[in-house]
C-alpha cells in the first residue's frame, strides 16, 4: 500500500555527469542519435560493464538526457498511444469518514468519546489513522460524520485540522456532519447505520462546492491501517467500476468477523456476506490466488475479506441511497450485497 517518489525528471536537458563529457550513468556517448539503433540499451550496459573505472570515476546519478553536438541532424519523436488511461485525481474525490457506533466493546475507554477519538501513541486519536491516509494520498475534501460522545471527537478535529492554524488544505476542507434532528417525523431519528447516515446528508453532495466530485470514499473512523487511497482509485477508474471494496486475505479463526466475498477471475465480485457463521461461513471459501497469493499463502488465507473501505461513483451511490434500496441502512450487511447482483463491484 506504501508508495513513495524517488526523483522526478526535469523538463530541460541536463548531462547527469559532473564532467565534459555528455554521459549517461558515467559512460561516455560518442556520435549522434542517427548512429544509435534498438540495442540501446544493450549497448550503454556493454560499455559499462567493460569501461575500466580506474579512473575519472563518475558516481551513478540520475540521467535526465542524452545529448550530443550533433542532435538536430535528427529528431526522436514517440507516437502517443491512441487512447490514453484516465488517471486518478484526488481532488474529484470526497472522503466520509464515520464516527462510529457507541463504541460499546471498547468500555469504558468511551465511556466519554467516541470510539474514533480514543487516545493512540501519545498526542493522536484513532481518527487521525484515515485523516493522516486521505493527506497523504491528496484527498483533501473531507466529511466526518459524528453522533455518540461527540464533543471530545469535534475538540480534537478542530484542534488538529482547523484550515487557519492547523493543517493547509489548499482547495479542500474538512467539515463535521453531527448527527442532528430535523422536522418532520423521519427527522427525529439518529442515524440508524452507516448508509443512513450518508443519506440523511445527501443534500450536501449537491451543493455548488462538490459539483465536480465524481467519486465518494467511504472510510470507518476508528480502523488502524495505512494504505495509499490514490492506487484505490485508479483501480476503480481502470476497472471502470461502480463500487470498489478494499479486501485482505483472511484466516479460518477470524473470517466471522468480516464481510466475506466471492470474485471471478477479473476481480468482479459475485457474492457478498456480512459476517456469516457455520456452514455459510465455509460456503464463502474461495480461491485467493486470484488476489496474489502463492498457493500455501492460499491454503492458510482461504477467503476474502471487506476492509470496510468503499468508493462510490457518486452517481451510483445517490441512486442507491435515494431510488433503489431507501430504506437500506447499512453499507456491508445491505447496500454492498444487494449492489453486486446488477452493478460493476470489483475488489482492490
Amino acid at each position: 500500500m506504501d508508495s513513495c517518489c524517488a526523483a522526478a525528471l526535469k523538463a530541460n536537458a541536463h548531462p547527469a555527469v559532473s564532467n565534459r563529457n555528455t554521459g549517461f550513468w558515467g559512460g561516455s556517448v560518442k556520435g549522434s542519435l542517427k548512429s544509435w539503433d534498438l540495442n540501446f540499451g544493450s549497448r550503454v550496459w556493454k560499455n559499462l560493464r567493460t569501461e575500466k573505472i580506474n579512473k575519472n570515476v563518475t558516481k551513478p546519478g540520475v540521467a535526465y538526457s542524452i545529448l550530443t553536438s550533433d542532435t538536430n541532424k535528427e529528431t526522436v519523436t514517440f507516437q502517443a498511444p491512441m487512447f490514453e488511461t484516465p488517471q486518478a485525481d484526488p481532488k474529484n474525490v470526497a472522503a466520509i469518514i464515520l464516527g462510529g457506533g457507541a463504541g460499546t466493546r471498547l468500555f469504558p475507554l468511551t465511556n466519554r468519546r467516541a470510539k474514533p477519538a480514543v487516545p493512540i501513541g501519545g498526542n493522536y486519536r484513532l481518527i487521525d489513522i484515515p485523516m493522516s491516509n486521505c493527506i497523504n494520498s491528496g484527498f483533501n475534501k473531507i466529511f466526518i460524520m459524528t453522533q455518540f460522545n461527540s464533543f471530545s471527537l469535534n475538540r480534537h478535529l478542530a484542534r488538529s485540522y482547523n484550515l487557519g492554524n492547523g493543517v493547509n488544505f489548499g482547495d479542500g476542507f474538512v467539515e463535521v456532519l453531527a448527527a442532528t434532528q430535523t422536522p418532520g417525523e423521519a427527522g427525529k431519528k439518529w442515524f440508524q447505520g452507516t448508509a443512513d447516515a450518508v443519506r440523511q446528508f445527501i443534500w450536501v453532495f449537491e451543493d455548488a462546492k462538490n459539483k465536480n466530485v465524481e467519486n465518494v470514499l467511504i472510510l470507518s473512523g476508528d480502523h488502524l491501517y495505512r494504505m495509499d487511497y490514490t492506487e484505490f482509485l485508479q483501480k476503480h477508474i481502470d476497472t471502470k467500476a461502480d463500487i470498489t471494496v478494499s479486501c485482505v486475505p483472511m484466516d479460518d479463526c477470524r473470517a466471522s468477523d468480516y464481510g466475506l466475498m466471492k470474485i471471478d477471475r477479473s476481480g468482479q465480485i459475485i457474492q457478498f456476506a456480512e459476517k456469516p457463521k457455520g456452514p455459510d461461513l465455509k460456503g464463502m471459501q474461495c480461491d485467493t490466488t486470484l488476489l496474489g497469493l502463492s498457493m500455501p499463502d492460499a491454503v492458510k488465507f482461504p477467503y476474502i475479506a471487506s476492509m470496510g473501505v468503499y468508493l462510490f461513483r457518486t452517481d451510483v451511490l445517490l441512486n442507491l441511497l435515494r431510488s433503489s434500496y431507501p430504506l437500506s441502512n447499512d453499507f456491508g450487511s445491505e447496500i454492498i450485497p444487494a449492489s453486486v447482483k446488477d452493478h460493476n463491484v470489483q475488489v482492490r
